[in-house]
């Protein structure tokens, strides 16, 4: 097998060998045009400006956790700084609860803030009854809050072309034979990167859980 061995510089002792393999074809590696570091398979790097052709299939760590919070006070909950490349994102409850009657409000947001104006769907409580409520304001689903409801599940946001996203969701209450289920669509001003949880009323505050997100 063929090797180039490039000593290394004044400040180095160690030798930089390129070295061919043991290959019976001929074979063109084309270096790029350009400044930069090469990319290995064992190193840990950063890739800028890269796209994935299709039929690629990226690794588990593509599914990314956000950090936990904890829903125990505050109107709103907002995780932010979501990546452009993001097409799925999920938040999940565990045991969260509101400290009033208004309903929970899921939001979705980019560069210009928060938009709370534009949403299609509805969401329905399933309990002894069935409650069914529109929202436009955001991704809702009726009896949503007061502190006697503790809530567990999770929402997904799908994005389905340009910045144009749909939801489905499905929570359940651990204190109560109450499920709830959340589904539309919503289109943005511009790339997400931001989802936020709070009250339909705008001042109902948590009070018990946590809320993580996921997003790949």
């Amino acid at each position: 097998m063929s090797q180039v061995k490039i000593q290394g510089n004044a400040s180095g002792t160690g030798a930089f060998t390129i070295a061919a393999p043991n290959s019976n074809t001929d074979r063109t590696l084309t270096l790029p045009d350009a400044t930069g570091t090469s990319v290995l398979d064992t190193a840990s790097q950063t890739l800028t400006n890269k796209t994935l052709g299709s039929g690629l299939v990226m690794g588990a760590s593509a599914i990314t956790a956000g950090t936990a919070v904890a829903s125990t006070s505050g109107t709103s909950i907002d995780f932010t700084s979501i990546p452009s490349w993001v097409k799925r994102i999920t938040v999940m409850f565990n045991g969260v609860s509101g400290s009033g009657s208004s309903d929970f409000l899921f939001q979705l947001g980019d560069s210009g803030g928060i938009e709370a104006t534009g949403y299609l769907g509805a969401g329905s409580v399933v309990g002894a009854s069935v409650t069914t409520t529109n929202y436009t304001a955001g991704f809702g689903f009726a009896g949503g809050g007061t502190t006697a409801k503790v809530w567990q599940g999770a929402i997904r946001f799908a994005n389905i072309t340009g910045n144009t996203w749909v939801a489905d969701g499905v929570f359940s209450r651990s204190d109560a034979a109450n499920t709830a289920v959340v589904g539309g669509g919503k289109s943005l001003s511009d790339v997400l990167d931001r989802v936020r949880i709070t009250h339909v009323n705008g001042t109902d505050t948590f009070d018990a859980g946590t809320i993580n997100i996921l997003y790949e």
